[in-house]
């Protein structure tokens, strides 16, 4: 089944690959971006692109109609203990956005790309997903919400070296959930996690939750 799906943050580290997944499968793909940032779109997704702001949903709503599901992907980039206020003014602003944007129009389906949680570090930024999290659920629409810790690929691999470290914690029953919970998935796992999400929406009003675990079981 062929799903019209609009996008937020499609130029990005995810985004981009997950355009061009949603067009390879045959959906129809419409997504927010900035003048600038246009020509990191892969074609043909570039030329169905929506010039907005995701922190203003009247920028952008009108063209959400029509789509079935919506992804979210606006974040800070590099998260850090120093960026506190952007988790709040970017990341959970541009969500009230997106649910209102995707309320308005009639959308379905709301996928959203959390954090995995609870963790000893990175507590403003949790906190901020977990209001996120908490909001879309509030507001009724079928959503899934994915929690990935950490996401490798190009550009993003410092993480590699810890991965000894994961397997060991893995093996002890004091720290294995929380090496479970908080290990590292591929860039292509989270592409075909979030397609496979697009393609299998919960029920009307329910939410659903992928952990690590769940996106790993997806192939790359």
């Amino acid at each position: 089944m062929s799903h019209q799906v609009f996008v937020t943050g499609g130029t990005g580290y995810i985004g981009a690959p997950l355009l061009a997944e949603l067009e390879t499968r045959g959906h129809r793909v419409r997504a927010l971006a900035r003048a600038a940032s246009v020509g990191r779109m892969p074609a043909p997704a570039r030329g169905r692109a929506v010039l907005g702001n995701a922190l203003d949903a009247d920028t952008y709503a009108g063209h959400v109609h029509g789509a079935d599901t919506f992804v979210h992907l606006i974040g800070t980039p590099s998260p850090g203990p120093g960026k506190t206020r952007e988790f709040l003014w970017v990341d959970l602003a541009s969500v009230r956005e997106a649910v209102k944007a995707a309320r308005s129009q009639g959308v379905a389906h709301f996928i959203y790309v959390s954090v995995a949680q609870p963790a000893p570090v990175m507590k403003a930024y949790i906190a901020a997903r977990q209001q996120a999290e908490a909001e879309i659920r509030a507001s009724g629409l079928a959503a899934t919400i994915l929690r990935p810790w950490y996401v490798l690929g190009p550009g993003h691999r410092w993480p590699l070296a810890l991965l000894p470290l994961y397997w060991a914690a893995a093996l002890f029953p004091p720290t294995r959930a929380g090496a479970r919970r908080l290990g590292v998935v591929s860039l292509t796992q989270m592409v075909h996690a979030l397609a496979h999400a697009v393609e299998s929406p919960p029920a009307p009003g329910d939410a659903r939750v992928l952990d690590v675990s769940a996106i790993r079981r997806q192939r790359g």
